[in-house]
C-alpha cells in the first residue's frame, strides 16, 4: 500500500529534521560550555547536513521554511554561534581578532542579499510575455540562462557560499588563529562579490532580451508573416496534458495553417513533440494579439476555466472536440454551449446532446469521425498463438464520486484475478495516468493489482529474449528519444528553452512516426510473450496497445469507444449498481460488448468467446455500433475534418465582413465627417451673425 512505502521515508525526514536540531543544540551548548571538539563537528556537521538536505530533500527544509526557520535565518544562526563560541574560547582577542570577522561575515550577507536583488532583476527580465517553441525567436535576443545557483536558487548558493566562512572559523577554533577565519570569510567574500557581478553581466543591453512592447510587436510580425488560420486552444493542470497532445497528429495533417495556444508556461514543455508552432500566452492582455491576426477558429479539447477568456474574440469561431467520447455525463457538458460548434465523431454523440437537453442545439454539432484512431489495426480473426493477450485499461475515479466512473476500487482485482488464473492468458494492465489522484482507495486498488501481476509473473517460466533486444529497445529508445525531446541544460530557463527549441528542421514529425513504429516493434519483441506487462509510462501509447491485445477489458470511457474502431471483442465493468439491462440502456457503448459484474464470474467465457469467435454473439453489433460512434468509414475522417474546417472558416470570414461593414456604417467616412465639419462650422458661423444681429438690436435699444 502507499501509506506503508511511505513511511520509510517519512522516518527518514523525521530523523533528518531530528539531527539538525540536535546539532543546532550540541552547538549552543558546546559554544557556551566552550567545549572546542563537539562545537567544531557540531557547526561543520550542521551545514554539511543542510547542503545535503538542500540538494537531495529540499521539499523537507521548504516545510522549516513555512515556520520562518528558512535557510537564511538556520545559516544566519550558525555563524552567529559559531562566533560567540569563538568569544568564548581563550587565546583569541575579541577586539582586535573577532572584530574584523563579524564586520567582513556581516558584510558577506549583505551582499548575499544584494545578489538577490540581481537574481530578481534578471529573472524579471528573462520572463517575457509570451513563451514560444517550433518558433525562430532569436530576433528577440534570447541568451542562455546564468547558473541556476546564482539566478533561481539562494538557499544553494548561501550555503556553498558559506562553507568557506565555516571551515576558516572552525579551524580558527581548533588553533586559536585567527588569520584562518579572515582567510575563510575572505574566499566567502570573494565568491559572493564575484558571483553578483558575473550575474549583473545578463542586466547588460547584449544579454537583456527585448522589453515587453517589443516582443509583442514581434509576435505581431510573426502572425502576420505565418498567418494562422486554426489554432488548438489548451488550459490544464500538470497532469492534463494528454487531452491535447491526443489531438498532436491530427492537426499537423490538416490542410490549415495550425497553431496550439497554451495559456500555463509549464505546459509548453508538457506538450509531445510537434512541429506545430506553439505559443504560450500566460496573461489574458497578450493574448489578444491574436484577435488583429488572420486566426479564423480554435479547437478545444477540453472546457477549462480560462476558455471562458478566448471565447470574448469576436472575430473568431470556436469548436469544441472534446479529449474522447463516451456515455459519461462529461461527455454532455453543459459548457459545449458556449462554443459556434460541437464536433464530435459520430451520430451516438449527437444523441447523446439531444438526450442530454444541455442547450447544445442539433444544427451546431458536427460530425468529423476520430482521425488519430487510424493507427489502430482491424479486427483479423481469433488467436493463434499460445497466448490471449488481454488489456485490462480501467478510467481513474473521476471528481463525482460515482462508484460507477472506475473498476479498480470494485471490481479490479477480481478481474485481474480472474485473468491471471488462465493459464493461456497475456495481461497487459495499462491504468489511467489520474488513477488516485482523488480517492486514495483507488490509489491503493491500483498498487494492489499491480502487486498481483509481479507476484503471477514470478510464477510463470519460459524462454527469454537475448541480451541482443534489450540492446536493440535501449538502441531504438535513444533514436526515439533523441527525436522528440532536446536536451536542456540543468540552468536552462524558459528563455534558453525558446532558443533551443525554436523552428523545426526537416519533417521531423515523419522521423517521430518511422521511430515510433521502429521502437514499438522492439519494445514488444524484448519481453517473452509469457510475461504479463504494467504499462504506466506515456510509452507504449494506448493505441499501441490495443494492436498487441486481442480482448479489452475497460469502464465506460472514451477507450471502448477507440478500440471500437478496431472491431476487437471487449467487455465493459458494471460497478454502477445498475442491472446489466438498465446499464446497457444507459450506456449505448456497451451494447456490442459483454458486462462484467463486480465479481468478474464472467471472465471464463468471455476469454471462451475470442478463442472462439463462433461464440461471440457481438460480431455483427460490433460493426454496427463502430460506425453509430465513429461514423461511416468510407468518407475519412481526416478529409471530413478537413471540411469542417473549411466551413467554420467561411463562417469566420462572412462574420468578419459582416462586422467590418456594420463597423463601417457607424464610422463615417473622411468625406462625410469633412462635409459634416463643414456644415457645423457654417451652422456656428449663421448662429454668431444672429447673436451678433440681435446683440446690435438689443444695443441700439438699451440705447
Amino acid at each position: 500500500m502507499p501509506s506503508a512505502g511511505l513511511a520509510p521515508r517519512r522516518i527518514v525526514q523525521f530523523s533528518a529534521l531530528l539531527a539538525m536540531f540536535a546539532l543546532f543544540t550540541a552547538q549552543i551548548v558546546s559554544a557556551l560550555v566552550p567545549y572546542v571538539p563537539v562545537f567544531i563537528a557540531a557547526s561543520a556537521a550542521g551545514l554539511a547536513l543542510d547542503v545535503y538536505l538542500q540538494y537531495r530533500d529540499p521539499g523537507l527544509l521548504a516545510l522549516l521554511g513555512k515556520v520562518r526557520f528558512d535557510v537564511t535565518v538556520r545559516q544566519l544562526l550558525r555563524d552567529m554561534l559559531v562566533l560567540v563560541g569563538l568569544l568564548r574560547i581563550d587565546g583569541i582577542d575579541p577586539d582586535r581578532e573577532q572584530a574584523p570577522l563579524l564586520v567582513a561575515l556581516c558584510l558577506f550577507y549583505a551582499l548575499h542579499f544584494a545578489c538577490q536583488a540581481v537574481a530578481v532583476l534578471v529573472r524579471r527580465t528573462r520572463t517575457l510575455p509570451i513563451v514560444t517553441r517550433n518558433i525562430d525567436a532569436s530576433a528577440l535576443r534570447l541568451t542562455a540562462a546564468p547558473p541556476r545557483i546564482l539566478a533561481r536558487r539562494q538557499g544553494h548558493r548561501l550555503l556553498t557560499f558559506s562553507i568557506p566562512t565555516t571551515v576558516g572559523l572552525t579551524v580558527t577554533a581548533a588553533t586559536r588563529h585567527a588569520m584562518w577565519g579572515e582567510i575563510g570569510v575572505g574566499v566567502a567574500l570573494l565568491l559572493i562579490i564575484g558571483g553578483t557581478a558575473y550575474l549583473g553581466t545578463w542586466l547588460l543591453p547584449k544579454k537583456r532580451a527585448k522589453s515587453e512592447q517589443k516582443v509583442m510587436e514581434w509576435l505581431d510580425n510573426w502572425l502576420a508573416d505565418y498567418r494562422p488560420t486554426v489554432a488548438m486552444y489548451f488550459s490544464g493542470g500538470t497532469t492534463s496534458a494528454y487531452q491535447a497532445n491526443m489531438w498532436l497528429s491530427t492537426l499537423s495533417q490538416i490542410d490549415a495553417k495550425p497553431l496550439i495556444v497554451l495559456r500555463e508556461r509549464f505546459m509548453v514543455q508538457k506538450i509531445e513533440a510537434t512541429d506545430v508552432p506553439v505559443i504560450c500566452f500566460p496573461k489574458v492582455s497578450t493574448m489578444f494579439s491574436l484577435e488583429n491576426s488572420t486566426l479564423k477558429m480554435m479547437l478545444h479539447p477540453a472546457n477549462a476555466a480560462k476558455t471562458s477568456q478566448v471565447l470574448r474574440i469576436p472575430t473568431i469561431k470556436h469548436a469544441f472536440i472534446n479529449h474522447g467520447e463516451s456515455d459519461k455525463l462529461s461527455s454532455c457538458n453543459p459548457y459545449a454551449k458556449a462554443y459556434d460548434e460541437v464536433w464530435v465523431a459520430g451520430p451516438a454523440a449527437r444523441d447523446r446532446y439531444a438526450l442530454a437537453e444541455v442547450g447544445v442545439e442539433d444544427k451546431d454539432i458536427v460530425e468529423v469521425g476520430r482521425p488519430q484512431l487510424a493507427p489502430i489495426r482491424p479486427y483479423s480473426g481469433a488467436p493463434t498463438g499460445t497466448y490471449t493477450t488481454v488489456l485490462y485499461a480501467p478510467t481513474w475515479e473521476g471528481w463525482d464520486g460515482n462508484p460507477g466512473n472506475t473498476s479498480v476500487v470494485l471490481a479490479g482485482e477480481n478481474i485481474v484475478k480472474g485473468l491471471l488464473a488462465d493459464d493461456g492468458v497475456r495481461l497487459l494492465y495499462k491504468p489511467h495516468p489520474m488513477t488516485g489522484s482523488v480517492d486514495p482507495r483507488a490509489g491503493a486498488a491500483n498498487e494492489r493489482i499491480m502487486a498481483m501481476i509481479r507476484e503471477a509473473n514470478t510464477k510463470r517460466s519460459g524462454a527469454r529474449p537475448g541480451p541482443e533486444a534489450a540492446a536493440e529497445l535501449a538502441r531504438r529508445t535513444a533514436e526515439l528519444d533523441k527525436l522528440t525531446s532536446t536536451a536542456f541544460r540543468e540552468s536552462a530557463d524558459e528563455l534558453e528553452r525558446m532558443l533551443l527549441q525554436g523552428a523545426p528542421e526537416g519533417d521531423r514529425e515523419a522521423a517521430i512516426a518511422e521511430a515510433t513504429t521502429a521502437w514499438e516493434k522492439a519494445y514488444w519483441a524484448s519481453f517473452p510473450e509469457w510475461e504479463h506487462q504494467i504499462v504506466t509510462d506515456a510509452r507504449p501509447a494506448i493505441f499501441a496497445c490495443f494492436n498487441q491485445a486481442d480482448l479489452l477489458i475497460s469502464d465506460v470511457s472514451s477507450v471502448v469507444s477507440d478500440w471500437l474502431s478496431s472491431e476487437k471483442p471487449y467487455a465493459v465493468a458494471n460497478t454502477s449498481g445498475l442491472s446489466e439491462s438498465a446499464f446497457r440502456t444507459g450506456f449505448p457503448t456497451v451494447s456490442a460488448g459483454a458486462v462484467l459484474s463486480p465479481a468478474a464470474d464472467g471472465i471464463p467465457a468471455l476469454l471462451e468467446s475470442v478463442r472462439r469467435p463462433e461464440k461471440d454473439d457481438f460480431t455483427t453489433a460490433r460493426a454496427a455500433l463502430k460506425e453509430h460512434l465513429l461514423g461511416p468509414s468510407d468518407s475519412p475522417s481526416l478529409a471530413r475534418f478537413n471540411a469542417a474546417i473549411d466551413d467554420l472558416c467561411t463562417k469566420a470570414d462572412e462574420r468578419r465582413v459582416l462586422m467590418e461593414g456594420r463597423l463601417a456604417a457607424e464610422i463615417p467616412s473622411p468625406r462625410s465627417a469633412a462635409e459634416e465639419t463643414a456644415q457645423e462650422a457654417t451652422q456656428g458661423l449663421d448662429a454668431e451673425d444672429n447673436g451678433a444681429e440681435d446683440n446690435g438690436a438689443e444695443d441700439s435699444v438699451t440705447a
